[in-house]
């Protein structure tokens, strides 16, 4: 890498699938497969602002990686959903990628040319570190695979419940949107008891997902058991923990749980975690029986 004077500063690239997220948010907020139910009859204003999607939170979230050097957001640009964000988008020198409009139902190939795009940079541009991918489509797992075999550090963002779970496995590291510094932070939910499913199930239903309090519960004792083997060790720090369960599942956070910090977490888990928080360096262990 040539000589620049700057080469300790990770320089960041940023890749929007802007339908994605967009159409992601408003079946989170309104109920599953509500765009396209909508659409069809005319989105409403009113209904639109309840979805609205904060540029702002993503950009900001993606510049404490680094130098935030390409930005790019994929999207039809003349459809008015879109182009309601264009002064948000260009006033953080977004570049917008037209792409052409999409038949009824069909891909607008914003993941074929945004995967396209992103490995041309990457060889383009040497020095970049980082790649931050806004977009929960599956396929954009290969183009995360690649990033990483190339050497660089990625990132993924997207919205709860429109994300496959083997994006965020292929990445280094990924946010829910809802968890982005700025965004209403959810109060916790208790674990839901399980209830009978309709026997009338439409084609494209998936499964339940696994409660997700449960879900951290037992990540945190798997990780906290690597811990205690790996370092034979009594007591663990908190940083060293998360880390471990970060690595385990690049979609972990708190704070998509409802908790303002790693250690609120674990004081919910008071069941199975003792804390030691007597000095500034909280450590933590697996309660003994």
């Amino acid at each position: 890498m040539p000589e620049t004077g700057v080469s300790d500063t990770p320089r960041v690239a940023v890749y929007l699938d802007f339908d994605n997220i967009v159409i992601s948010r408003y079946d989170q907020v309104h109920g599953r497969n509500s765009f396209q139910k909508d659409k069809a009859r005319g989105l409403s204003k009113e209904k639109l602002a309840k979805a609205t999607v904060d540029v702002g939170a993503i950009m900001d979230f993606a510049s404490s990686f680094g130098t935030l050097v390409l930005t790019r957001a994929y999207a039809d640009w003349s459809s008015d959903i879109n182009a309601d964000y264009r002064d948000q988008l260009v006033s953080r020198a977004v570049d917008l990628v037209q792409l052409f409009p999409a038949a009824a139902y069909g891909k607008n190939g914003a993941d074929i040319r945004l995967a396209v795009d992103a490995v041309e940079d990457m060889f383009r541009l040497p020095d970049l570190t980082h790649v931050v991918i806004v977009g929960g489509d599956s396929d954009y797992i290969p183009l995360a695979q690649r990033c990483k075999r190339l050497g660089r550090y990625v990132v993924g963002i997207g919205v709860a419940g429109a994300t496959s779970k083997s994006l965020a496995a292929a990445c280094d590291e990924f946010v829910t949107y809802d968890a982005l510094p700025g965004i209403p932070t959810p109060a916790p939910e208790p674990p839901k008891k399980a209830t009978k499913r309709a026997k009338s199930k439409e084609p494209d239903d998936e499964p339940e997902p696994a409660d997700p309090q449960a879900a951290a519960t037992g990540l945190l004792e798997r990780a906290l058991r690597i811990g205690h083997e790996k370092d034979d060790a009594d007591w663990l720090h908190n940083s060293a923990v998360k880390a471990q369960m970060k690595r385990m599942d690049p979609s972990f956070s708190e704070k998509s749980l409802g908790f303002r910090s790693f250690s609120d977490f674990l004081r919910s888990r008071s069941d199975i975690v003792e804390l030691d928080e007597s000095s500034t360096t909280r450590m933590v262990r697996l309660r003994r029986p």
